[in-house]
Order: structure tokens, then C-alpha cells, then sequence
């Protein structure tokens, strides 16, 4: 076999392996690197595992290790390598193991176990551990230590690497990743190396010595690098034969190799009608070819299900078609004898089976059993898509991605003019079905990653656009230029998408990529004279522009967030391109956690007159510089600003900025709701603010100064503005340490009658027993608050206070927080009794507070009342005991309208975001 990589760095096997690459990933013995020439007294136990994708070099790798250790020997000792192939040896029937090494080295039989149960010199190769069938979970329990009992070779092999056979010998174990997690419950202490392929300066060598013509190579290589599928499966070096192999004969007679390169699908297909044709193999007319077909794609997936890439004769035999039928195919090199199984065929890569298992389900009759008689076990459609069949079998997801790329019409017709077979386009029916109905899920960003990449194989528009049609929202998290080209294409057709939410991970856009420099990005990563990477980047950007044009396209698309992104100064331009455009009817932004800091003055910019524009946030350590504040500033004083809801999180430096915010707050007149969460503001900054809150001009209704540092110096200026400004009816002063006289002053705002306050947070403000005096005298006069939240706060005693106030008829609560407030057992009483009284409370939560037996028992009585207003509860008790099941049950019966969470804490991270308590309408959520 040609060598297929170049050295990676340095050899840590004494004398081995010094023209592969790969690398060390993990393992407890990661130094611990022995050849057969050390001593007893220097080595230790050592299993090693190769792990890789099919076909990048494992096999290889480990003969070549055998075979050095088999010629590194001591005179007088007994030195041995055995080679076990899992693929072969699933064939085979129940045998000891003693038989199974004399078949492999019959020295081992005369020496005897004992002696081989001793050695230290001996190397075992486990190779293929992934095709090794057996149930999973079997191999830990079915455990054999016995050389003269028969068992079947699976339990052999999983003894061995138990170590219950030969327990000193060195193994070496070849395995594809998804068979990782089983073997890790086999071996101990492995070291494992991952086997890399071809790496990309491996693939380009590779084609300037396949072609003859230098810019050929390069233009066929460019090819290949430009799909990033297709480039990340070119690691094994026989799908870079397979590239070269199509691409040389297409340059040859001056046609463009881009469209065979543009998907995996594209590529095999054109192999395959390349290389199998009676035209390409100068032979005549073949009727028994498409029965050929169609019997090896049934072996290809008979294959895929079964977990195998080796049948022999009687597999063969079976699909009702003699050699001579398969000739075309074996001429073709799609199917190759065996190297190292006498009698036996695999396909030329895994990637060829998968392409032909996928053909299988198109072919017209395609059903087990319509060709010879046999009828393997095959999962249809449904089953092949499905996630549980997919974790169980990892092969069938890239058959997934073949099938949806074979349901082209145009590739269906060109297999038919190449094999005079019936391609049956049903599945492309089955296929939109699947993708509608819950088999496909949309719970994670993987699985929308999934099926970006599905459409994307297909290559056709109209299919796209018939499996998005029902999708409304799409949260796509970019982790490759893979997932980009995919998600560029496919958005262009989800005409019904409304919102989108964008995550970008770091390396897609190269960092400092010069954006100030002069010219546009285009002309700068054109030049030339840039290196790979800009280039490269070039190519990320010109994708990204056309994933970023449905903002101006889909004129459906109304909400958009980028979050966790990291972009570069001329990525995020293109997106500001698109938001500014007039065709954008973007009306909800959010911009949380994104990088270049700079990127948050591009996007206030890009919304400065922008009509459509009602919700933005921007969080994340946003820093409130000149120029933000200054374009923040003049897009709230546009005359065509309709914002109505903004967001500044963790805002830095704001205090410095807030003359010119106050001075457009009093311009403005459609912004509703303002959120300061987290900002430094201070109360020097409240004070300012309160001075544009209190202007007849300002149009607020909501606003949350939420952990802005606040004390009791700043409540004064906050209780005034209250009286003067009747549009304010929502306020959040969380985690700021307003302590019992910021309360007590706020209470003297809110007693007035002017003040139509509704909603106040008050959580976590270090207000003790006294704060709830104020509070309960206010709620006992003419108030309009309607919403109250003192969660964490230790108000303990302070309690029966607040029952005086919800036992007075005039008291408008609706919704009350009391959750983690340290309240005392013998203060239930009191509760129960106002709860029995009040006519209005409709939510209730006391979770983080331990009421005991006796406390649940007094609430529950006081909530039997049908003419009970409650609807909501929230508290901590436990559900599993008898006694609370038959209260709870008694209480739902009494008063079914009412629910009662059990769980002991709320799930807020900002207590602005009102989960438990508040209606989602009644508050400006923009999602």
C-alpha cells in the first residue's frame, strides 16, 4: 500500500511508525511508550488504541507496528505478534481460544498456554474493534478465561481485553470513534492515539503526483478543498483517489469540476457512473446491469444494518447475480477482493457502501426480497432517519445525507441514461414527511445542524423549500465553514422563517481581517497577494453574505438574535448591510455576547431611521463609549425611531454618557420599555435619569434598574418621580441595597394617589422586618400596585405585616413573592387567615421557606375554600409523603382551579423575567 502521510513529529515508539502520522489524546499512560526491547523490570501493561475515521491509515498503521515488534526479539525468548481482524472473525463459528491463535501462528499451539499466559514479549492486534457484533453491554458480563472452552469469538476477544487472556501481553486495538464508549468499558488505562489521515499539505502531494499537469492537480485540489464535506472525508486516501480519479478524466476533456465536487453525493455518483458504465468500460450493451445494481446496493445496505463491510461468497451468492454480474463493479473498483480474507469483497471505502446503501431505498422495488429471494433485515426510511437507529448505528447518518443528495431529480435521471435503471422518487415524499413529523426533531441546535446538512446534500431548490415551509424558527450554531455553506444555502428557501437566533463559533471568520483597511472586504480578500487563510475567509464571507441576504429577502423575518458569536469587523458589516436595507423587516434585535466589542456600534448604526425596529438588546459587556452612547443616542432621536423596548445589559461606563440618554429619552416618544440590568449606574445616575422620567415627554411605562448599585441615597429622587409620572407602571429595583429606609421612602411615593405604579421587584434589597411596615401601610391605602416580589430579602417576622395588609379590603394585590425570606414557622397562622380573608391575591410564592408539617396543613385548609381567589402556589414541602399527597389531593378537588408547584426554588436568573408570577403579555418579553 502507498504511504499515506508524512511524519507528524517524532516517533514515540522506539523504531516504529516513522512514516504515519498521528497523535497522542489522551490516556494514563501517555509517556509510557515500550518497544519489545525493553526489559521485564522496565515495562509495564500497555494497551493502545488507534482511533480514526474509516480508511485513514489504522490497519496500516498497526501492521507496520507488528511487524517491527516481530523482528525486535531477544535470543532464547518466546516473541510473537498475532493479527486479529474483527471483520473476518465475526464470520466465524464458536471456537477456543487457543484454537483461535493456532490459526493465526501455529508456534503458539506448541508453545502452550502457560507459557503464552506468561509472556510479556507478545502482541496481540485487535483490528476493526467496531465491526466486532455482539449486542451491546454483552462483552462486559460474558467474560471467558478458559483456553480450552469454546466460546463465541466475541467473548474471546472481550475476555483478551479484560485481560482474562494473556494478561501480559501488549494489545494493540484498531476502532472507528463510535465504538469508543464500549471498548472504554473493556480496557484498562488505555493510551490512545488518534490516527489523523491525510492532513491538507498530505491531500495536495497526493494530487500533484496523481495528475501529470501541475495546474490540473491544483484546480482539482481547489475543487475538493472548496466543499468542506467532501474535504474533511479527503483525510482517507481513498476518496482522494476517488476524487482525482473523477476530477482527471473531466479536466481532460475541459469541463468544470466544480458541480462534481460541490457534495459527497455529487462526487460518488459521478465515480459511479464513471467507472461502472459499459461506456467507460468499453464494453457493449449489458441488460443484466441494472439487476447488478440493484443487487449490490441490497448488499451495501444489508451491510450498513448489519454492521459489516466483508461478505464472501455465499453473501454473494445470495443477491441472485454471479461474479460475472458484478464484474462491471469489480473493474470499477467500487467493489474490491479482500486483501487480507481469501474468497471474500469489501467495497473500495465505507463512504461507497454508505452511497450504495442510500441507492438501494431509490432503486423502483427496492424491497428485501426482490432480488434472488433473499430478505435481509433492512429498516426503511423512517427507521434509517430516526435519532435512536442513528446513536445505535452511527453509519446510517451519512447514508441519511447520501439519500436526501440521490432525491435530485436530475442525479435520478442521470443514473437512469447511465444503468437503464427505474429510479423511483417516492422517497423523496417520504423523505418531507419525515422531516415534518416528530421523528425529526427540533429540541437542540444539533438537530437543525442535521438537517441543514440533509438538504444541503440535495442540492435542489424546490425540495428545500418543501421541508422548510413549516418551519417558522431556525436557531442555527455555527461551528465550521461546513455549517455555514449548509445554512446558507438552505435559508435562502424558508420563505415561513420568522425568527432566527445566530451563534457563530471562533475560527469561521479570520479575527483581525483588516477591515479598516481601504477598499470593501471583497477587494481586500481577493488580492492575490494575500495568503491561504485570507482567502479562505474570502470564501467564509461571500457565504455569510448569502446566509446574512434572508434578512432582506424573507420579508416574513421579523425577529433576529446573535449570541455567543465570534465575528469579525467585516462579517458583522455584512450583517449591518443586510438590517439596513429597506427590504429588512427586522423588528426585534438582540445582540448578547458577541465579539469584536466594536461589532455593537455597527449594529446601533445599522438601526439608527430604522422604521421596523421596536425591540433591541444589547448585553454582554457592552461598552458605553462616545461613539455607542452617541449612535444610541441618535437612533432614539430619529425621527422615524419606533423602538419601544431597550435593553442595555452589564452597560460599563454608562454614568459618563448619561446627559446625552436623558436628553433623547425626553426626544423620544415610542420608547415604552427601558432595561438597565446590571449597568453602573449608581445613584448619581438615577438621579439624572429621574430628571428625564419626571419630563411631560417621556413615554416609559416600564423600566428595571436591576443590581445597578443603588442605595437608599437615590429612593427620594425615585419616589418623586413616581408621583409626577403616571405613565410608569412596572418597576424592577432587584439586588440593589436599598435597605428598610430606601423602602420606607419609596413607600411615601407610593402611598400617593397619583402614583399608578403596578408592578414592583423588590428582590434581594436587604429589607428586614421594619421595610414591611411602609410597605404594608401603602398597600392599605389607596394603592394602584397590583404586583409585589420581596423574594430573598429576610423579612421573617416582618410577615404579619404583610397578612394585615392582605386581610384590608382595599389592598389590590394580585401577586405576591415571597420566596426565600426566612419565614418563621409560627407566623402560618397569620397567612392562613389572610388568605382565608382576601378576595384578590390570585399568586402566591413561597418557595425557600420551610413551613413544615403543620404550616402546609393550616395553608391547605385556608385554600379548601371554593370562593378562594388563588390560582397559583408555589412552595416547599415534600410530595412524597402520605400525609401532603392527601392534602394536595384534597385542595385540587375543593379547588381545582388553583396550581400548586411544589419545587423549592424559582428559576429566574433576572427577576425582571417574572416566570412564575406574571402573564408573558403583561410584561415586554420580545422571544
Amino acid at each position: 500500500m502507498e504511504k499515506f502521510c508524512s511524519i507528524w513529529k517524532h516517533t514515540c515508539w522506539d523504531g516504529v511508525g516513522d512514516d504515519l502520522r498521528y497523535k497522542i489524546i489522551g490516556g494514563s499512560q501517555k509517556s509510557t511508550w515500550l518497544s519489545s526491547s525493553k526489559t521485564s523490570s522496565q515495562r509495564r501493561l500497555l494497551t493502545v488504541v488507534l482511533q480514526g475515521a474509516a480508511g485513514v491509515g489504522k490497519t496500516t498503521l498497526a501492521k507496520k507496528w507488528m511487524l517491527d515488534w516481530a523482528q525486535d526479539h531477544l535470543p532464547g525468548t518466546f516473541h510473537s505478534a498475532f493479527y486479529l481482524s474483527c471483520k473476518e472473525l465475526g464470520r466465524q463459528g464458536p471456537c477456543t481460544f487457543a484454537e483461535l491463535l493456532a490459526k493465526k501462528c501455529p508456534d503458539a499451539q506448541e508453545a502452550g498456554p502457560q507459557v503464552l499466559a506468561q509472556g510479556q514479549r507478545i502482541l496481540v492486534v485487535i483490528d476493526g474493534f467496531d465491526e466486532l457484533r455482539a449486542p451491546s453491554g454483552s462483552l462486559i458480563h460474558d467474560i471467558c478465561g478458559d483456553w480450552e472452552k469454546p466460546k463465541p469469538v466475541p467473548v474471546l476477544l472481550g475476555s483478551l481485553l479484560k485481560r482474562k487472556l494473556l494478561p501480559k501481553a501488549t494489545l494493540l486495538v484498531t476502532t472507528r470513534p463510535e465504538a469508543l464508549g464500549e471498548l472504554r468499558l473493556l480496557v484498562e488505562q488505555p493510551l490512545f492515539i488518534e490516527v489523523e489521515g491525510f492532513l491538507e499539505a498530505d491531500r495536495r502531494s497526493y494530487f500533484l503526483k496523481h495528475f501529470e499537469q501541475q495546474d490540473q492537480a491544483l484546480r482539482a485540489f481547489e475543487g475538493m478543498k472548496g466543499s468542506p464535506a467532501l474535504f474533511h472525508m479527503g483525510a482517507a486516501p481513498a476518496v482522494c483517489w476517488v476524487v482525482c480519479t473523477c476530477l482527471k478524466g473531466q479536466l481532460e476533456k475541459g469541463e468544470d469540476p466544480a458541480p462534481t465536487c460541490r457534495t459527497p453525493t455529487s462526487l460518488f455518483l459521478r465515480f459511479l457512473c464513471g467507472q461502472c458504465s459499459p461506456a467507460a468500460l468499453g464494453s457493449g450493451p449489458a441488460p443484466r446491469l441494472p439487476t447488478a445494481l440493484h443487487a449490490l446496493s441490497l448488499l451495501a445496505a444489508w451491510g450498513i444494518w448489519a454492521q459489516t463491510s466483508l461478505f464472501d461468497g455465499e453473501d454473494i451468492g445470495q443477491l441472485g447475480v454471479s461474479e460475472a454480474d458484478l464484474r462491471p463493479f469489480l473493474d470499477g473498483k467500487v467493489l474490491q477482493a479482500d486483501a487480507d480474507c481469501e474468497g471474500c469483497y469489501a467495497f473500495l471505502h465505507l463512504s461507497v457502501q454508505q452511497f450504495l446503501a442510500a441507492l438501494f431505498y431509490l432503486l423502483d422495488g427496492a424491497e428485501p426480497g426482490d432480488v434472488g429471494g433473499w430478505a435481509p433485515d433492512i429498516g426503511n426510511v423512517r427507521a434509517l432517519l430516526s435519532k435512536e437507529e442513528r446513536l445505535r448505528n452511527p453509519s446510517l447518518t451519512r447514508v441519511g445525507y447520501f439519500l436526501f443528495g440521490l432525491a435530485n431529480q436530475e442525479r435520478a435521471r442521470e443514473l437512469e441514461a447511465t444503468f437503464g435503471c427505474r429510479v423511483s422518487l417516492d422517497v423523496r415524499q417520504e423523505l418531507l414527511r419525515v422531516t415534518h413529523s416528530k421523528d425529526w426533531p427540533f429540541s437542540s441546535r444539533a438537530d437543525i445542524r442535521e438537517l441543514m446538512r440533509c438538504l444541503y446534500e440535495s442540492q435542489e431548490e424546490a425540495l428545500v423549500r418543501e421541508a422548510l415551509a413549516p418551519i417558522t424558527e431556525l436557531a442555527l450554531h455555527l461551528q465550521s465553514d461546513r455549517d455555514l455553506v449548509h445554512a446558507s444555502f438552505c435559508l435562502r428557501h424558508g420563505q415561513a422563517l420568522r425568527r432566527l437566533w445566530l451563534q457563530v463559533e471562533k475560527g469561521i471568520f479570520l479575527e483581525n481581517d483588516g477591515a479598516s483597511e481601504p477598499g470593501t472586504w471583497v477587494e481586500r480578500c481577493c488580492s492575490l497577494s494575500r495568503p491561504a487563510r485570507s482567502q479562505q475567509d474570502h470564501q467564509a464571507l461571500c457565504r455569510w453574505t448569502e446566509l446574512c441576504s434572508v434578512l432582506s429577502s424573507n420579508e416574513n423575518l421579523t425577529f433576529l438574535e446573535v449570541s455567543q458569536s465570534f465575528l469579525s469587523h467585516s462579517s458583522v458589516r455584512i450583517l449591518c448591510e443586510q438590517i439596513t436595507r429597506v427590504t429588512c423587516n427586522v423588528q426585534k434585535v438582540v445582540v448578547k455576547n458577541v465579539s469584536p466589542v466594536h461589532a455593537y456600534r455597527d449594529f446601533c448604526l445599522a438601526l439608527v431611521g430604522k422604521k421596523t425596529l421596536t425591540h433591541l438588546i444589547l448585553e454582554g459587556s457592552v461598552p458605553c463609549d462616545n461613539m455607542l452612547l452617541l449612535l444610541l443616542c441618535e437612533a432614539l432621536k430619529h425621527r422615524r425611531c419606533n423602538l419601544q423596548y431597550l435593553r442595555l445589559g452589564s452597560c460599563s461606563d454608562f454614568t459618563q454618557h448619561l446627559n446625552d440618554f436623558s436628553l433623547a429619552l425626553k426626544v423620544n416618544q415610542s420608547l415604552q420599555s427601558l432595561d438597565l440590568t446590571a449597568s453602573e449606574l449608581g445613584d448619581e445616575g438615577v438621579k439624572l435619569l429621574c430628571g428625564s422620567l419626571r419630563h411631560p415627554n417621556c413615554f416609559l411605562q416600564w423600566l428595571s434598574l436591576e443590581n445597578c448599585h443603588l442605595t437608599e441615597v437615590c429612593c427620594k429622587e425615585l419616589a418623586s418621580t413616581l408621583i409626577v409620572n403616571q405613565r410608569l407602571t412596572h418597576l424592577c429595583l432587584a439586588k440593589n441595597n436599598l435597605g428598610d429606609g430606601g423602602v420606607r421612602l419609596l413607600s411615601e411615593g407610593l402611598g400617593y394617589p397619583e402614583c399608578q405604579l403596578q408592578t414592583l421587584v423588590l428582590c434581594q434589597c436587604s429589607i428586614t422586618r421594619r421595610g414591611c411596615k411602609p410597605i404594608s401601610d401603602f398597600l392599605q391605602g389607596d394603592s394602584s400596585l397590583t404586583f409585589l416580589d420581596l423574594s430573598l430579602n429576610p423579612i421573617a417576622t416582618g410577615l404579619w405585616f404583610l397578612c394585615e395588609a392582605l386581610k384590608n379590603p382595599s389592598c389590590n394585590l394580585k401577586c405576591l413573592g415571597l420566596c426565600g425570606c426566612s419565614l418563621p414557622s409560627f407566623c402560618w397562622q397569620d397567612l392562613a387567615s389572610a388568605l382565608a380573608s382576601n378576595q384578590r391575591l390570585e399568586v402566591l410564592d413561597l418557595g425557600q421557606n420551610s413551613l413544615g408539617q403543620s404550616g402546609v396543613t393550616m395553608l391547605f385548609e385556608a385554600l379548601k375554600q371554593r370562593s378562594s381567589p388563588l390560582k397559583r402556589l408555589r412552595l416547599r414541602t415534600d410530595e412524597s409523603s402520605a400525609q401532603t399527597q392527601k392534602l394536595l389531593k384534597e385542595v385540587r378537588d375543593s379547588n381545582p382551579k388553583l396550581s400548586i408547584d411544589c419545587k423549592a426554588a424559582r428559576a429566574a436568573s433576572s427577576f425582571c423575567e417574572f416566570p412564575f408570577f406574571t402573564p408573558r403579555d403583561n410584561f415586554p418579553v420580545i422571544y
